[in-house]
């Protein structure tokens, strides 16, 4: 095992520069994408942790003026439901205190309140998916463009000699194979995880959209009872 891992260590310090370089960059695309799945799956896991505890407070019956008192009181700034909700009932209040007792009027407010914030709210949830997209996509191009380097080099140094044997060929094109092993190494964790977390996310958005038109019912229910 240790004789195994010191030959394919010596293969890689061997490699020709351009196959080193892809080497290099390949390790870094790998090393990036690990940081960024790490990263998303604890941002994915909070998100849905936070839409549970919000939910069962906010379907408990609590009063909406002082859950929107508690959430906007905190010192920091609300995310995922509690931000579409606190963008939401901070515009009907306002709407609100302004006599604007249309109820249609103090919907629509409400409600393009609250698209906002979601939509800003996935657009952090989708931070960095498309650097895991490119890094699966790239990858093993990036690998295949080293091994065929490495190949080319290794029969470019058969032209001087007489009598060819595998033996002379084998390392160049050893070398050349880690490229692609390297390349593959790094797009597929970054493709799997990328289609894990796309799928986590429009789980979350579709349950945000779904709170919004909840919300916007009760919203509106308040604001005909308001208005009669």
């Amino acid at each position: 095992m240790t004789s195994g891992e010191l030959n394919l260590w010596e293969l890689m310090l061997g490699a020709s520069l351009p196959v080193q370089v892809v080497m290099a960059l390949l390790l870094a695309a790998s090393v990036w994408s690990w940081w960024i799945i790490f990263r998303k799956k604890a941002v994915i896991a909070q998100a849905t942790k936070t839409a549970n505890e919000f939910e069962e407070r906010f379907w408990s019956g609590a009063d909406l003026a002082q859950l929107y008192r508690e959430v906007s009181n905190r010192g920091r700034p609300s995310e995922g439901l509690e931000g579409v909700f606190e963008a939401g009932f901070r515009e009907f209040a306002r709407m609100r205190q302004r006599r604007q007792n249309d109820s249609r009027t103090l919907l629509e407010g409400s409600q393009r309140a609250m698209r906002v914030a979601l939509s800003r709210e996935v657009d952090k949830l989708e931070q960095n998916l498309n650097n895991l997209a490119t890094v699966g996509s790239i990858s093993p191009y990036v690998g295949l463009f080293g091994t065929v380097w490495g190949i080319m080099v290794a029969f470019h140094g058969l032209a001087a000699v007489k009598e060819a044997t595998i033996a002379m060929v084998a390392p160049g094109i050893s070398e050349a194979l880690i490229a692609t092993a390297m390349g593959l190494f790094a797009a597929i964790p970054a493709v799997i995880f990328y289609n894990r977390f796309s799928n986590a996310v429009e789980r979350i958005e579709l349950r945000y959209d779904t709170f919004q038109e909840e919300f916007s019912s009760i919203l509106q229910r308040q604001a005909h009872s308001e208005e009669h």
